[in-house]
Parts: structure tokens; sequence; C-alpha cells
């Protein structure tokens, strides 16, 4: 009888140890996962803050207003330049 309980006991015991080596094993991989995200996350933190610099960078009027003047030739609209339209009626 005690040969019985013995094999049942050495049993669940077996069964536990490989129950807690597998939560461990789940658990370092759940950690390395997590690891790995907040590195994605800091990174993707990192890109957002540059884009938002770029936008504000790149939506300033002084630097459209130099592209314009620069690469594409353009002067500044002047009151002798303007062109009034006007509807013709009935």
């Amino acid at each position: 009888m005690t040969g019985k309980i013995n094999v049942v006991l050495t049993t669940l015991l077996v069964g536990c140890a490989l129950s807690v080596v597998n939560a461990r094993y789940q658990r370092n991989h759940l950690v390395n996962d997590i690891e790995k995200l907040a590195t994605q996350q800091r990174q993707l933190d990192i890109d957002w803050s540059q884009l938002q610099l770029d936008q504000s960078t790149l939506g300033k009027n002084e630097r459209i207003e130099q592209i314009a003047r620069v690469n594409l030739n353009m002067a500044p609209l002047t009151p002798a330049r303007t062109q009034y339209l006007t509807e013709g009626g009935k």
C-alpha cells in the first residue's frame, strides 16, 4: 500500500516540478516579449517626436516662402501686380 502511495506522490511531485519549469519558461518568454515591445515603444516615441518637429519646421511660412522664391523663382504678390475681377452683371 505504501508503495502505491509513494508512486502516486512521486508522480505528483514530478508533475508539479514540470509545471513549475513550464511556468518559468513561459514567464521568461513573456518578459522577453515585454522588453522587446518596450524598446519598440521607445523607438516609436522618438520617431513620433521627430515627425512632429519635422512637421512644425516644414509648415512654417518662412520656409515655404524661401522655397517659393529660391526653387520656384516666385516673387511676393504686390498690389501693382494684382488684378481684380468684377462680376459682369445683369
